[in-house]
């Protein structure tokens, strides 16, 4: 999925994406009474394949409810994190796709420029279609 889609993802579903200079960290979501909220600081975006991933982990949050509360001592962040991480994962590179590019693609360099994403998030991928996430 490329990043244009992605917007159009977000538009389509009445997610509205900012910009917004965030202090300590590069992007966030948040849902307010029913609706979902994304802010991309700017200044803290590397690439179009960082902004990609990280709209597409936003998005995530949004699109699977995958909100936690800051103020519960039984709510765990990391089962939304990876909630929001599995849904970008499946968005931007589909296992078939993965498998095909695998056939041309010798690293994992390539293939992170392959689907225009960083290298950190096709290590995430490749973790988890092998099983080790």
């Amino acid at each position: 999925m490329t990043i244009t889609k992605l917007y159009d993802f977000a538009a389509q579903n009445n997610i509205d994406v900012f910009p917004f200079a965030l202090n300590g960290c590069e992007s966030l979501s948040l849902l307010e009474n029913g609706e979902c909220f994304v802010a991309i600081d700017p200044y803290k975006i590397e690439s179009n394949a960082d902004e990609k991933v990280k709209l597409a982990h936003e998005l995530g949050h949004c699109d699977m409810g995958a909100f936690y509360n800051v103020f519960s001592p039984f709510d765990i962040r990391s089962k939304h994190e990876s909630t929001a991480n599995k849904w970008a994962i499946k968005k931007l590179i589909p296992e078939d796709e993965l498998r095909e590019a695998c056939r041309f693609c010798e690293n994992r360099y390539e293939l992170s420029e392959h689907f225009g994403v960083t290298e950190e998030f096709m290590q995430k991928t490749l973790d988890f279609y092998s099983g080790h996430n």
